[in-house]
């Protein structure tokens, strides 16, 4: 399978449930990239982005200025979220055209044709409205949800600035396109929480946790916790052969990955790769898993347009229905 900007349905089925385990690698480097004296190193940190990027469409950034005290505390927060009764969550239930409220076990990807064995939880600023738990069924939420989420957004801006800069657009291009001041903002915070895995479902390989997929954003920023490990990266070229590599956790990393629409803007010279979260093996952590990943997606009025023109330009909001429309039609 060649790695462009979009993705052949009906193989990425038949590999995935070819091989439905597939087999790991650990020759593939996840390059972890250090965002200390950000301003004063920017063209030695955009150098190794890019160079981590186009590689493997995978990194992980280090001292990226998010203390770990406030990541522990979105955990906390997260976990707290989840433990509410069905019954409460359900009151703030999915709304998939605005990709906000809380799911669970609804997320059926074209890879595996079952659902993801999780419940989420997005954020997206503009479209909240009645959608935040209240105060007497968990305290201090919505405030620290919201100001995590402007953290994510800082770091992936800095990130973001990087790669405008080798794509040849002036360094605040980004930040301009995912302006959260906008009304078009839809840029997404997603909470999740993978169950715990009963025995009986060890051997079944027809249930994920997250089946294969690649993102729809510019960049996603992923929080995992430690000693809940699962996730692996597969680049698109290697898709024939399943050659998976896991990225361990470790809280004090910020895993990212390049999505499709920043593929898109970069003319294909910026890989969307495929991953997913496979279930655990026996012997392995059974119990259940948490993350936090943060989409950094173009307000929905932006105009993607790759420096070369490769693809013609298109709004972010109809580029992202188009890859929704792409990859959950019925088959």
């Amino acid at each position: 399978m060649t790695t462009t900007a979009t993705y052949d349905l009906a193989e990425l089925q038949k590999e995935t449930r070819m091989g439905a385990m597939g087999s790991e690698t650990a020759s593939r480097e996840i390059r972890r990239i250090d965002l200390s004296h950000f301003a004063q190193r920017k063209t030695e940190i955009a150098e190794q982005l890019w160079d981590a990027a186009v590689d493997v469409g995978f990194f992980q950034i280090v001292n990226h200025g998010i203390d770990l005290a406030e990541v522990r505390n979105a955990f906390a927060m997260t976990e707290r979220f989840f433990a509410l009764p069905d019954a409460v969550k359900a009151q703030y239930p999915l709304k998939k055209a605005l990709n906000v409220g809380w799911e669970s076990r609804a997320q059926v990807r074209p890879s595996t044709g079952t659902p993801d064995q999780k419940e989420s939880y997005q954020i997206t600023r503009p479209h909240m409205a009645g959608l935040w738990p209240t105060d007497e069924e968990l305290a201090g939420f919505q405030a620290t949800m919201l100001a995590f989420e402007g953290q994510c957004w800082q770091v992936a801006m800095q990130v973001l600035s990087c790669f405008a800069w080798k794509l040849g657009f002036d360094e605040a291009f980004f930040a301009r396109a995912h302006d959260p001041a906008q009304a078009s903002y839809q840029s997404t915070l997603r909470l999740l929480h993978y169950f715990a895995t009963p025995p009986e479902q060890q051997a079944s390989l027809g249930l994920w946790r997250a089946g294969a997929h690649t993102d729809f954003d510019c960049l996603t920023l992923l929080f995992q916790r430690q000693g809940q490990g699962g996730l692996q990266v597969c680049p698109g070229k290697e898709m024939d052969t399943q050659a998976w590599t896991s990225v361990e956790p470790d809280e004090q990393a910020i895993t990212c990955n390049i999505g499709d629409m920043l593929m898109r803007w970069s003319d294909d010279q910026l890989p969307s790769n495929f991953h997913r979260v496979k279930n655990p093996l026996p012997g392995e952590y059974m119990g259940p898993r948490y993350s936090i990943a943060f989409f950094a997606q173009a307000n929905r009025d932006a105009i993607i347009e790759g420096p070369g023109k490769k693809y013609p330009a298109i709004a972010a909001g109809d580029y992202l229905n188009q890859r929704v429309a792409a990859n959950f039609k019925a088959y």
